[in-house]
């Protein structure tokens, strides 16, 4: 693992965050389908990280994706939506320090989506209380938005094994 990063490895990086924030844009369609910008969050969060062998990589792709979103005025919540963005991208680091080699088991990636899509439930949870919500108001809340964000966050993790693979083969990583 490197401590420091090429520039081959940081444009890699916010060209996840780029496609992070575009995809948030293209799909904000009322499709009536909570979660569903959790598909890609997670994807990119997940293909930087296994792309990019360094210990920050998910957390940077995340922070500058939320940086860009605040900036460009998309969802809800002022400078908390950069929460919504770091919690899973720290989730995705911290799972890839224990698990270096998560990266070539669909089980595994599903399991590390799985924890990254949980972290919506601590953001709306957090938003809501500094709101002033009920508490079980906010735990309902938080528990219908979470269950489609981790099932859209698990279909975007079962994707990163098959692609990392094909952009080793190709010699691109």
């Amino acid at each position: 693992m490197k401590n420091s990063l090429s520039l081959k490895q940081a444009i890699f990086l916010c060209f996840c965050a780029v496609f992070i924030v575009f995809t948030k844009a293209a799909f904000r369609l009322n499709l009536n389908i909570s979660g569903h910008s959790m598909f890609f969050t997670t994807f990119f969060l997940l293909l930087a990280r296994g792309c990019v062998n360094w210990k920050f990589s998910a957390i940077v792709t995340g922070l500058f994706s939320g940086a860009m979103a605040i900036i460009l005025g998309l969802g809800k919540g002022g400078p908390f939506m950069l929460i919504k963005f770091v919690l899973p991208a720290a989730v995705i680091d911290i799972s890839c320090l224990l698990i270096p080699f998560m990266f070539e088991s669909f089980i595994l990636c599903a399991i590390v989506a799985t924890l990254a899509g949980m972290t919506k439930f601590f953001s709306i949870y957090l938003i809501d209380q500094l709101i002033g919500m009920d508490k079980e108001i906010i735990i309902q809340h938080a528990l219908v938005k979470s269950v489609f964000n981790i099932f859209f966050s698990i279909c975007g993790g079962l994707l990163i094994p098959p692609v990392i693979k094909r952009l080793k083969a190709f010699g691109a990583i």
